[in-house]
C-alpha cells in the first residue's frame, strides 16, 4: 500500500518507519509543505491508499476536512479535535470517505480501556480518580486518552465524579493511572508506554484496515480486527 504521511514529529516519524517495516511505500509531509491543507489536492490523494494524521489539532480539522471532501481515507492519532466530529462525520458520509480517529492507538491501552470498563461495573461503589503524565510538548491537557478513560468509568457509572490530573513532564510518552478507592482499601490500573512504537504500529494497522472502506469509526470499535 501507499501511505501518506501528515507530520514529520517523532511520532509521524516512526508512523513511516514501521509502515516500510510492514513492506508499504510511504510519503511524509512536513507542516511547511502543508499549510492550509495545501498539499491535499484530490489529484495528490487519489494516489495513496491512506493518510495518516500525527500533527496539532488545529491542523487536523484543516486536513480532514481536504482529505474527506475529496474522498480520501484518513487515519487521525492527533487529539484535541473532537469538537468537530459531528461535521467530520457528516462529510465522510456525504463524499463516500472514510475516517477512523482515536484518542489512543496501543493495543495495551484498547486492554486499558476495557479493564476499566470491568472495574467500575465491578466496584460501582468506589471512588474513581485518572492521573496522566505525558512529554512537555503535549498540546492537549488532560490527554485524550484520560478523556476516554474519564468517559468509560461515567458510562458505566454515571453518578461517578471523576477528576483528573495532568502532568507535563521531560520527554515522557505517556503514563495512565486509573485508581479506585474506597474506605477499605485502594486499587489501581496502570498502563505505561516505554516509547511511542505501540501508537504508531496500531495508527500503521489502522491505516491497513480502513484503505478499502467508507465510513467512520472510533478506534475501539475496530481494534479486535486487527488481530
Amino acid at each position: 500500500m501507499l501511505f501518506l504521511v501528515l507530520g514529520r514529529g517523532k511520532t509521524g516519524s516512526l508512523v513511516a518507519q514501521i509502515a516500510h517495516e510492514r513492506g508499504h511505500s510511504v510519503r511524509v509531509v512536513g507542516e511547511e509543505e502543508n499549510r492550509n491543507a495545501a498539499a491535499l489536492t484530490g489529484p495528490i490523494l487519489a494516489g495513496f491508499d491512506a493518510v495518516i494524521d500525527f500533527t496539532t489539532p488545529e491542523a487536523a480539522v484543516t486536513n480532514m476536512r481536504a482529505c474527506l471532501a475529496n474522498g480520501a481515507r484518513i487515519v487521525v492519532g492527533t487529539t484535541g479535535w473532537y469538537q468537530h466530529l459531528h461535521d467530520m462525520r457528516a462529510l465522510a458520509q456525504r463524499k463516500d470517505a472514510a475516517l477512523l480517529y482515536g484518542t489512543n492507538f496501543s493495543i495495551g491501552v484498547q486492554e486499558l480501556f476495557r479493564l476499566t470498563k470491568h472495574l467500575a461495573t465491578a466496584l460501582p461503589g468506589y471512588s474513581y480518580h485518572i492521573t496522566e503524565t505525558h512529554h512537555v510538548d503535549k498540546k492537549d491537557a488532560p490527554s485524550g486518552t484520560a478523556l476516554t478513560l474519564q468517559q468509560i468509568l461515567r458510562e458505566a457509572n454515571p453518578a461517578l465524579d471523576v477528576e483528573i490530573t495532568s502532568h507535563r513532564e521531560g520527554d515522557a510518552s505517556g503514563v495512565h493511572v486509573i485508581e479506585a478507592r474506597s474506605e477499605s482499601d485502594r486499587l489501581e490500573i496502570r498502563h505505561e508506554a516505554f516509547s511511542r512504537r505501540g501508537f504508531a504500529e496500531g495508527a500503521v494497522r489502522a491505516a491497513e484496515w480502513i484503505a478499502d472502506k467508507t465510513g467512520t469509526w472510533e478506534f475501539r470499535e475496530i481494534f479486535d480486527q486487527l488481530r
